[in-house]
Order: C-alpha cells, then sequence, then structure tokens
C-alpha cells in the first residue's frame, strides 16, 4: 500500500515538474524577447541649454535615440540674429568623462570662455549638427551648412542623423554646446574679441560657445576613464537566465546594476570684459 501511494506521489510531482518546465521555458523566452524589443524602442533625453560667456542664449535640446538613427531637435532663444550658430554634440564614447565648462576655464581671465579654452571641459567634436551633408568633426566650422538664428536670435534646428554604435552605446556621456556670442551687443560678428584660434578667417565671436547643455542622467552609460573629472557611475546589464536543478524548474533572475550618478550642471560663464 506504502509502495503504490509512494509511486503515485513519485508520477504526480513528475508531471508537476514537467507542467513547470513546459510554461517556464516559454515565459522566459517571451520575457527575454519582449526586453530585446523595448531595447529597440526609442529612448528621448532632455538637454536644458544654459548660456556660457553671459552670452543670453538659453533653450532645449531632445535627443532620440532609436536604434543607430538619432534624432535631434533644438529650439532655444537669445543668440546672436541673423547669424549661422555651429553646434555640436561634445564629449567621449570611450569612456572620458567631459561636461559643460565653468567659468574657471577661461584661463587667460579675458572674459571668454574660447572654444580651446573649453576644450578640456567639454570635449572635442563628436557630431557636427549641420543642417545637411557630412556630421563629421571635420564639418564643425562648416558655418555655411549650420542653423542661422532669425531676426529675433531665435533658432530652432531638427534632423535625423544615423550614428555610430559607439554613439549609440554612450549617448548618455555627450552634450550639446552651441556657438557665437555678440559680446559688444552690435547684433553681429566682428574682431572686437581677436581671431578665433580654430581659424584665423572667423572672429573669436563666431566660435566661442554661447550655450552648454548635459543630457538628462549624464554620464551613467560608461565607466569614465579619464577627462577632467572622474566621477559618474558604471551601469552594467542585468542578467537573466533559467537554472534546472533536481528535475524542477525554476526561473532565476540573477542581475546587478551599479549607478552613480553625476550632476554636473553648467555653471554660467564669465562677465563681459
Amino acid at each position: 500500500m506504502t509502495s503504490r501511494s509512494t509511486a503515485r506521489l513519485t508520477a504526480l510531482l513528475a508531471a508537476s515538474a514537467a507542467l513547470t518546465l513546459s510554461t517556464a521555458l516559454p515565459a522566459a523566452a517571451h520575457s527575454g524577447h519582449g526586453e530585446q524589443a523595448s531595447a529597440a524602442d526609442g529612448h528621448s533625453y532632455q538637454v536644458d541649454l544654459d548660456q556660457l560667456n553671459d552670452s543670453g542664449a538659453h533653450g532645449t535640446a531632445m535627443l532620440t535615440l532609436d536604434g543607430h538613427e538619432l534624432n535631434v531637435k533644438i529650439t532655444a532663444t537669445g543668440l546672436v540674429p541673423g547669424q549661422p550658430h555651429a553646434q555640436h554634440l561634445h564629449g567621449s564614447t570611450d569612456g572620458h568623462d567631459f561636461h559643460c565648462p565653468d567659468a574657471s576655464a577661461d584661463k587667460n581671465h579675458d572674459g571668454i570662455i574660447t572654444t580651446a579654452e573649453g576644450l578640456p571641459m567639454y570635449g572635442d567634436i563628436n557630431i557636427s549638427l549641420t543642417t545637411k551633408g557630412d556630421t563629421s568633426k571635420k564639418s564643425g566650422l562648416d558655418v555655411a551648412r549650420m542653423p542661422v538664428a532669425d531676426k529675433d536670435g531665435k533658432l530652432s534646428y531638427e534632423r535625423t542623423l544615423t550614428v555610430s554604435q559607439a554613439v549609440a552605446d554612450h549617448i548618455k556621456d555627450l552634450h550639446v554646446v552651441q556657438h557665437g556670442i555678440d559680446p559688444n551687443g552690435n547684433k553681429k560678428y566682428d574682431f572686437g574679441k581677436g581671431k578665433s584660434e580654430l581659424d584665423p578667417k572667423l572672429p573669436q565671436e563666431a566660435t566661442a560657445p554661447a550655450s552648454c547643455g548635459m543630457l538628462a542622467g549624464a554620464a551613467v552609460g560608461s565607466m569614465p576613464v579619464g577627462g577632467v573629472e572622474t566621477g559618474g557611475g558604471s551601469s552594467q546589464g542585468v542578467q537573466n537566465g533559467v537554472l534546472l536543478a533536481g528535475g524542477a524548474a525554476a526561473v532565476l533572475g540573477a542581475g546587478a546594476l551599479g549607478l552613480a550618478m553625476r550632476r554636473d550642471r553648467s555653471a554660467h560663464g564669465a562677465p563681459r570684459s
């Protein structure tokens, strides 16, 4: 009697384990598919553009990444009216920590943070936000293909770009910089602040940064390995797996998430001289 009861119980447990396995594995497979689909969906990041060099410029940028497609929308005010404004995504895709510069970047204390003075803080050009054509670093000063502010100093820009895997992986490590200032208030670029160190044919006013903004939640995409500051954080992906043991099925979620948020805010530029 006891032998028959034990055999019956063993059969019931085996059937239960088989049923659990048959339902758990498809559920786990479906869960994995869902995560991949979710990762492929667009992710949007807001950027608040704050003035540099007491330019009076400010605005908002929205970056939406869907796979390798990056849509960039920028609206800004307080720019030099009727003038082209070079704009870029600056920063690093190899883990270096760059950010918007503060007044300490003005090394010669002339009241202007030039592009060269700002580069150690905000990093080199990664993408040139031109209106058409090439978007590489080499188009960084191609003002003929940069957006132009209207008569009231307002600028509106939108473009969808195809970006590299490195940019897609490190989008949070990049930030938006707009260039072009008007220290003497004559509503045009002139050589009152000298020649640009980037191109002596251009005034310093045309290339000096006017505004800068970090992506919301910036620098959480990778572990900084250098740059001006070493802060930020790392985020290693959560791994999911199915472990089978003792003839029974168990879906086991195992993951580790390390995150340290760096909230660098862009400081106002140095006052006009």
